[in-house]
């Protein structure tokens, strides 16, 4: 395994420049080599080579042309490349700087391979945001990393048999629970996404540090440690994750089904699902989408959370909860419920049912799903489920009867919900509820929360447009890219300035997203599906009220531009202040 640092300089190219460093992170990850990538624009340098880097690496790539810094590559072999050639064919750029290196130095003793697992509930931006994290800092510290990412389209870029056998630690940043399976036997250190997103290189050292072997429990010196040790597993694996996990794997049954529906309306009119309609592809697709999709949302979320509390063997008493919970008219609470005892009753009777060796196999594939079930399905029937189904009933209606000022209070709140974390906690926390709603046919929630959730990267768009003086020059590069993550309902486009001036940004973007979200459920606008952006919009009967819908986007997105205009302050007075 080579070592390889590399310097981009690309001018005003910084796009380009971006893409090539990853690149030719890529093409070293797939060759089991690592390499360093230092990026040079106008925006300024980015992921600044450590001092000292020089110092084990068996050459460096000059890429582009300008000031490339190669006084700190003094007695190192180095390789020129034009930046089409690395956007081109990075794997052949880096073979070719490979073949001129000298031979390969003897691996440093502090080098070691990290294999990383990365996921969020929506599996969109954060899952991306945190692989990168770690792939950065893991590269700046000198160690071999891979990063499998699981998100909405799958697994990408899956770790090997062989890399995770030869792993020195397995890195698990994920807000949803993932299968440990695989790591049976290796050091598993386990965390959220945002750490990686924010400190990657401190996630990393702590990871190498405190890593423990998979299946086997940590022994630490004292009570003191236990403590800590306790409430790190607790931040980790806590119900709100559990929840997170459940609602991930139940999104694409929602989307399915909305879209599903929508498009049967469209072609069979308000009617198609009557028997009179049968035999239509109308009513086929409204068959499909009603009582095939719709009808395993709720088992869906009850398995996962159960999946994610006891793993495999949670999952069919979690999703025979869940059909309980739909069947009795408890919906979505009834199905956290459900959920929720599945996953801690299966994972009780795991750690207390002993059984001979010869008869281990029996638990995860009879007598845990038997007893889970059994648990489960008499607690929904005989205990929670009707209680759960009376509180559902009286809260759908009072959120179909609301009207006035009831109606944009809560429009408020979820609006402010949605942009006051940008897919943290507190924003998933108010999409899981109006998510969940949909399934009691409660639909005003779930426009609101898309919406605003959709404000805080269109206004800063707009607003480095239009008040361009307030942000740098990386930042109003930046503000495109928020604009096509906000067009697609991807809050996590306002991150990055967010973080940089969190006290000027947030309130901006929370008071755009309230208003919009005020609005949207003032007008009793309605949205079937949980996702998509703009996207949605031109699919008939998806959202009700769309001239008044788009309104309500336009107002918190000017709103918000309008409030960081006031409250951020021009950039020379923030540099001369």
């Amino acid at each position: 395994m080579a070592n390889m640092l590399a310097v981009i300089a690309a001018g005003d190219l910084s796009t380009q420049a971006v893409l090539a460093a990853e690149a030719l992170r890529k093409a070293a990850a797939a060759l089991g080599h690592t390499i360093q990538v230092e990026v040079r624009s106008s925006l300024g340098v980015r992921n600044t080579l450590p001092a000292g880097a020089a110092q084990g690496a068996q050459g460096v790539i000059l890429v582009g042309s300008g000031d490339l810094g190669e006084e700190r590559f003094a007695g190192l072999k180095r390789s020129a490349a034009a930046l089409d050639a690395v956007l081109r064919d990075a794997r052949a750029v880096l073979e070719q700087a490979l073949a001129t290196a000298p031979a390969q130095a003897p691996a440093r003793t502090g080098t070691k391979k990290i294999v990383a697992i990365t996921s969020c509930p929506t599996g969109i931006a954060h899952t991306f945001m945190a692989a990168e994290g770690i792939q950065q800092a893991a590269q700046a510290l000198g160690h071999a990393v891979r990063v499998e990412t699981q998100g909405s389209v799958g697994a990408r870029d899956t770790l090997t048999e062989q890399e995770i056998r030869e792993a020195d630690v397995v890195l698990i940043a994920a807000d949803t629970q993932v299968d440990l399976a695989r790591f049976a036997g290796k050091r598993v250190f386990k965390s959220g996404t945002k750490p990686a997103i924010n400190d990657g290189r401190a996630l990393v050292e702590r990871a190498l540090a405190e890593a423990q072997p998979h299946g086997a429990a940590p022994a630490p010196a004292d009570g003191v440690a236990v403590g800590k040790a306790e409430r790190a597993a607790a931040q980790r694996s806590g119900p709100y994750k559990h929840l997170m996990t459940g609602v991930s794997f139940m999104l694409p049954f929602v989307v399915t089904g909305g879209l599903l529906i929508a498009i049967a309306f469209a072609l069979g009119g308000i009617y198609v699902f009557e028997d009179s309609q049968q035999g239509t592809l109308g009513n086929a697709l409204f068959q499909i989408g009603a009582k095939g999709a719709f009808a395993l949302m709720v088992p869906a979320l009850a398995g996962y959370i159960a999946f994610s509390i006891a793993d495999r063997p949670g999952i069919t008493p979690g999703m025979v909860g869940g059909i309980l919970a739909a069947n009795l008219g408890a919906g979505f609470l009834g199905g956290i419920v459900a959920g929720f005892i599945a996953g801690y009753a299966t994972s009780f009777l795991n750690r207390n049912i002993r059984l001979h060796k010869n008869l281990e196999g029996l638990k995860p594939v009879l007598i845990l799903p038997l007893l889970g079930s059994l648990i489960t399905g008499l607690a929904m029937i005989y205990v929670v489920g009707a209680p759960v189904a009376e509180a559902l009933a009286v809260l759908s209606a009072w959120l179909k009867g609301m009207q006035g000022s009831s109606a944009i209070l809560l429009g408020l709140l979820i609006g402010a919900m949605m942009a006051f974390d940008m897919g943290g906690p507190v924003n998933k926390a108010a999409y899981a509820f109006s998510t969940g709603l949909i399934a009691s046919q409660v639909y005003t929630p779930m426009a609101a929360a898309m919406a605003a959730g959709m404000v805080p990267p269109l206004g800063i768009a707009l607003a480095t447009k239009l008040f361009a003086n307030r942000f740098t020059r990386e930042e109003r590069e930046a503000g495109n890219a928020a604009g096509i993550l906000g067009i697609a309902f991807i809050t996590e486009g306002a991150i990055p300035f967010a973080a940089r001036d969190p006290l000027r940004v947030i309130p901006a973007l929370v008071l755009g997203a309230a208003l919009t979200g005020a609005i949207s459920m003032g007008i009793g606008a309605e949205l079937k599906v949980p996702h998509g952006g703009i996207f949605v919009l031109p699919i008939p009967n998806a959202v009700t009220h769309l001239a008044g819908y788009v309104v309500a986007l336009v107002a918190g997105t000017v709103t918000t531009a309008v409030a960081l205009r006031f409250l951020k302050r021009p950039v020379s007075s923030v540099v001369t202040a």
